[in-house]
């Protein structure tokens, strides 16, 4: 089990930084664990850290006065959350609340900002960070108006997998998890995966999912499956 400083070698941050920039990076870091649904943030409070999953799943969501919840995406193994708030200095927007057992690395606003402000790779990252999580929230946002409920539990599951680890076909995430990103049921969910499976694109396993094709899973995600 990788180690909060270990993990941050791994990631494809590490080889944007300058050897420097990663030392100072991986000794400001802290670890932490989160239970199944502790909050890693809350709307309306300050951020003190730019948040890296190690390990686990967390869901970014806001709760409407109705009481109706609009999940806005899920950061898995690998995957970072806060940037935006902290670039704008406000408080936040959304929750971000663990689906599992989570096991986080956290960097302190000082020494974002101090990356932020003299690394050029840094930028880089979080520009790409940034565009990737606009095109998925513009793409489920028109997939819950426009798409059918396979083609959009296709894209939930080709984004969980697009950003797992390369090599990994085995996404480990729940169906019920699934169908909080895909913005349905869990019993739709379950109809939309036997079709994805009778497609040969993905399977339900023991512990998760096995994603076939994923070239083919994110170009079903964007049509309207016959």
């Amino acid at each position: 089990m990788l180690d909060a400083r270990a993990h941050l070698e791994t990631t494809a941050l590490a080889r944007l930084l300058a050897p420097d920039e990663l030392r100072d990076l991986q000794a400001s870091a802290l670890e932490r664990s989160f239970s199944r649904g502790a909050p890693l943030a809350a709307v309306g409070a300050l951020l003190p850290f730019w948040i890296g999953v190690i390990e686990g799943l967390v869901s970014l969501s806001v709760t409407h006065a109705d009481g109706d919840q609009t999940m806005l995406d899920i950061v898995g193994d690998g995957g970072w959350l806060g940037e935006g708030t902290l670039m704008k200095a406000r408080p936040c927007q959304f929750d971000a609340v663990a689906l599992r057992k989570t096991r986080a690395v956290l960097i302190p606003a000082a020494q974002f900002h101090r990356l932020r402000g003299s690394s050029l790779g840094f930028n880089h990252f979080l520009q790409d960070l940034l565009n990737a999580r606009l095109g998925t929230m513009i793409s489920a946002a028109l997939s819950t108006r426009l798409d059918s409920l396979e083609s959009r539990v296709a894209r939930a599951v080709g984004e969980l997998a697009h950003r797992s680890p390369a090599g990994d076909s085995l996404l480990r995430v729940s169906q019920a998890e699934v169908a909080m990103l895909a913005g349905t049921s869990r019993q739709r969910a379950n109809l939309a995966l036997k079709r994805l499976s009778e497609l040969g694109l993905v399977d339900v396993v023991r512990g998760g999912l096995k994603v076939h094709d994923l070239r083919r899973l994110m170009a079903a995600s964007s049509a309207q499956l016959q």
